[in-house]
């Protein structure tokens, strides 16, 4: 679930001081309680975290047990050992887990196909019957990604999402050939999660319990469907919203549902080791170990902070192959919940980090550190190897032949020119707005680097035939470390010559905002309206719109075959006009033009009902009704948002449970949600 959090990382952009939590284990050694004091501080501090819990288990004794922050700001309640976290995408280790335990009951073999199991999974791509459990496993099945409609919820345990997937999946095509290349793919592990249940006869929550929780103990690794004290759950906060927020459940429990405890992760650490033997054999344990990026198109780099294994992120996770050592890693982000678990097979030494608020990223750098010091402390590395440094780049001549890359490139949601000037390359924000903006210039031997070296530009044509930016990159984080990536940021492009008529009908669209109408109205992808608002940005020249290769008037597909990263949670864009209303359809969600969203009323009074759809009701806040106090009576099953003209979250009555009036921000929106034929009686002063 890593590209939920993206959207609202830059609004959290905020310093939270939260007062130190006392130790609560110790180590063999106090410099590892110490390091992971300073670090779990910094990154409360200064990166947006709430609540920080993190625990070391070692030969199956948990040795380090701690925590920073509180629970809860209103009470300033502790961290405790028994405070559960959602974990996001580590859960993909667990339902990755079930598999292999029913391949290891000799119920499943992970390289048949999938509809030997799954005997309704179909596609329109005949391409659909290669796909293998193996490949759900190691994001090579070729799916477009992910369906991220209703999954996650304040408050609530729908399972409409996973329910419907095989449904959706119908009518949907793959993006490239089963087992071509490995991209990061979220349906893989909800197709996994039903696999699981049609194969054992229980469901995916019972056969965690089961099968899981109660041969290891386990009472805080949970799912949104089971029953447990929620108080349990560490506080999430949004800002400008001084509430903690209702409880998040992330509803596609395979890909990202499961709440855990950092000492229960870690402790699971230790079957993926393949040391439970009467839950997962060291054969599938080792098998989940495996290089499986390599069976595909791939990065050449070794040192790196992806390289796919069954369920893993990495099985070789830089810096500690630098050692010699064999490092396994998974990361996961919802939207509030943040987690990394990091375990070395060989030594049988796990590290689990959970938070509340700031980015998967900054746990896992977290946990590489504090294990490079607890390694160094029980003498099983000498000494700890500082982080790497560079010199300034210095520009070299570069040679014409490489002028051969300039020109259009794209990724999912967007196309960029690539232009070679006097030996430089301008680009903008790469991984996510991690790596800013800036000018790379030509260094020699194909490489292209920023001013300070430390990121890395070059091409790279594998076997595919396919031509790649390439990105290289070591990026700092002050006070809590260093990560390296490697990927392929942009894949080349044709031109796509467009016929006058559909370039028309494309450059009309360029710029608008088109409103998603199906999300529930206690989604929590309200907190940030990028997540339902979609601006089209079109290259009628090029013959492209929002990354996706235009096909007619009203169509266009994704065009991005980019392994690792950049190349998931693809989409098509497909328009239709109903009552002179345009509306676009992307993953089977329905999203209408801007030209059809009304200036919400601004007389005394009013009403807005929901349809029979029950599709949601979006309004512009105009001058007429801008600096009015709004006060709503909202049915039970109903709910209000209103955004600022930057798209800041300024109420939210799902949130905001005690307040029923706001100020309405000029140039802002808001949004009506509820079920079909809900009234809402509207005030203005």
């Amino acid at each position: 679930m890593k590209k939920i959090f993206a959207a609202v990382l830059s609004a959290m952009l905020i310093t939270i001081p939260i007062p130190m939590n006392p130790a609560s284990a110790q180590t063999q050694k106090d410099t590892v309680l110490e390091k992971a004091h300073k670090l779990a501080s910094t990154i409360v501090s200064d990166y947006k975290v709430t609540s920080l819990q993190y625990a070391i288990m070692d030969k199956g004794e948990i040795v380090l047990s701690d925590s920073t922050g509180v629970r809860d700001k209103a009470t300033h309640a502790p961290i405790t050992k028994d405070t559960m976290f959602g974990i996001g995408s580590v859960s993909k280790m667990y339902v990755t887990a079930a598999a292999m335990m029913l391949a290891d009951a000799g119920k499943i073999d992970i390289d048949q196909p999938l509809v030997t199991y799954i005997k309704d999974f179909s596609m329109a791509d005949e391409r659909y019957k290669e796909i293998t459990p193996r490949m759900l496993m190691n994001h090579s099945s070729g799916l477009y990604g992910s369906h991220y409609a209703n999954s996650i919820l304040f408050d609530d345990n729908d399972t409409g999402n996973r329910d419907e997937l095989l449904l959706r999946l119908q009518s949907e095509r793959l993006k490239s050939k089963p087992g071509e290349y490995s991209v990061y793919c979220n349906d893989g592990f909800q197709l996994l999660e039903i696999l699981v249940e049609r194969v054992s006869g229980l469901s995916y929550t019972e056969f965690l319990d089961q099968k899981i929780n109660q041969p290891l103990k386990f009472t805080s690794t949970q799912t949104p469907l089971s029953t447990f004290d929620r108080e349990k759950l560490a506080k999430t906060y949004y800002p400008g919203l001084e509430q903690a927020l209702p409880a998040e459940n992330a509803n596609v429990i395979g890909a990202g549902g499961i709440y855990s405890s950092a000492e229960e992760l870690a402790a699971f650490g230790d079957v993926l080791s393949g040391n439970r033997t009467n839950i997962l054999s060291k054969q599938s344990a080792a098998a989940m170990q495996s290089a499986e990026y390599r069976k595909g198109i791939w990065v050449p780099e070794e040192t790196n902070s992806f390289n796919y294994g069954l369920g893993w992120d990495a099985v070789s996770l830089a810096p500690f192959d630098d050692y010699g050592i064999k490092a396994l890693s998974k990361g996961g982000d919802t939207v509030m919940y943040h987690a990394a678990l990091t375990t070395l097979p060989e030594h049988n030494i796990s590290i689990a980090v959970l938070s509340s608020g700031g980015s998967s990223l900054y746990n896992t750098v977290f946990a590489s550190n504090v294990l490079l010091e607890y390694l160094q402390d029980t003498g099983k590395i000498q000494k700890i190897l500082p982080d790497r440094t560079f010199e300034p780049s210095v520009k070299a001549d570069m040679p014409a032949e490489q002028l051969a890359y300039s020109g259009l490139y794209g990724a999912v949601g967007t196309t960029v020119n690539v232009e070679m000037k006097n030996g430089e390359i301008k680009l903008p924000a790469l991984e996510g707005g991690i790596i800013p903006p800036q000018t790379y210039v030509y260094t020699g031997n194909g490489q292209f680097k920023s001013n300070d070296g430390k990121t890395e530009i070059s091409f790279d044509k594998p076997a595919n035939g396919k031509i790649y930016l390439k990105l290289k990159a070591y990026v700092n984080f002050p006070g809590i470390g260093q990560a390296v990536m490697v990927t392929y940021e942009y894949q080349k492009l044709d031109a796509n010559p467009l016929q006058p008529a559909t370039k028309a009908a494309w450059e009309k669209r360029s710029n608008k905002d088109y409103y998603r109408l199906g999300e529930k109205i206690n989604s929590l992808f309200y907190l940030s309206p990028d997540n339902l608002v979609w601006n089209i940005a079109v290259d009628s020249e090029n013959g492209y719109a929002s990354g996706t290769r235009i096909v007619d008037e009203h169509t266009a597909v994704n065009a991005a075959e980019i392994p690792v990263m950049s190349g998931r949670d693809a989409f098509d864009l497909n328009f239709h006009t109903e009552d002179n209303k345009e509306y676009l359809t992307i993953d089977g969600q329905s999203y209408l033009s801007e030209d059809a969203v009304n200036p919400i009323y601004g007389g005394s009074t009013s009403v807005c009902t929901i349809g029979d759809s029950g599709h949601a009701v979006w309004f512009k806040i105009d001058a007429k009704s801008a600096a009015k106090t709004m006060h709503v009576e909202a049915p039970a099953s109903g709910g209000v948002m209103v955004y600022d003209g930057k798209g800041m979250l300024v109420y939210s009555s799902i949130v905001n449970k005690d307040k029923s009036s706001v100020i309405l921000p000029e140039g802002g929106m808001i949004v009506f949600g509820g079920a079909a034929g809900d009234v809402f009686q509207i005030n203005m002063k």
